[in-house]
């Protein structure tokens, strides 16, 4: 199954990790471990990943990604979010954004899942509103797969080394959340 994903640092595997070959190329200690798709196809071999995702891009920025990594595609999994909130952008245009996305994914003939923001450490109680806020509309776009990636994140210690990305463990975690859910949903 071929799997396009679009998003942010996230899923680009920040800070050890990109699918640029450019931006990896000045990376000090590259790890591919550090991107959640490399541990959800270490589960499932059967999922293989197109990703198009870079670091501090917003969702509007996202946005642009979908028709390089679509062509082929069965499935588009969509994440991004928490760099609308580090930059003040207002919540409600990140969602509306994400669900421009879905719905451009859908035109495509693709079936969507849905990433949700993850916690974020280093962020204020004024950011965890915003997150928290963000994910409800999130969870309220209809017909897609939901990936809860903070839920499965937030009851954890030490899934961040930065304050800001997931760990290799953090990423593990999302890989194998991932793999079960696209599995589950029978896409």
């Amino acid at each position: 199954m071929i799997v396009a994903v679009v998003g942010d640092s996230i899923s680009a595997g920040s800070p050890l990790w990109d699918p640029d070959p450019s931006i990896r190329a000045r990376i000090a200690h590259p790890d591919e471990r550090s991107q959640w798709q490399w541990w959800a196809n270490a589960t499932e071999s059967r999922l293989e990943f197109r990703t198009r995702a870079a670091y501090g891009k917003r969702t509007d920025e996202i946005a642009a990604f979908v028709d390089d990594v679509a062509p082929g595609a069965e499935v588009l999994v969509v994440q991004g979010g928490i760099n609308d909130v580090a930059q003040g952008r207002p919540v409600d245009d990140a969602a509306r954004n994400l669900s421009g996305i879905v719905a451009h994914g859908r035109r495509l003939g693709l079936r969507i899942v849905l990433a949700d923001v993850l916690p974020w450490p280093s962020g204020d109680d004024h950011a965890a509103r915003e997150i928290a806020r963000l994910n409800e509309l999130v969870h309220a776009i209809e017909s897609v797969t939901p990936l809860p990636f903070h839920d499965a994140l937030a009851p954890l210690e030490g899934w961040s080394d930065d304050g800001d990305h997931p760990s290799v463990d953090g990423h593990r975690v999302l890989g194998e959340l991932a793999a079960r859910v696209l599995l589950e949903a029978q896409l």
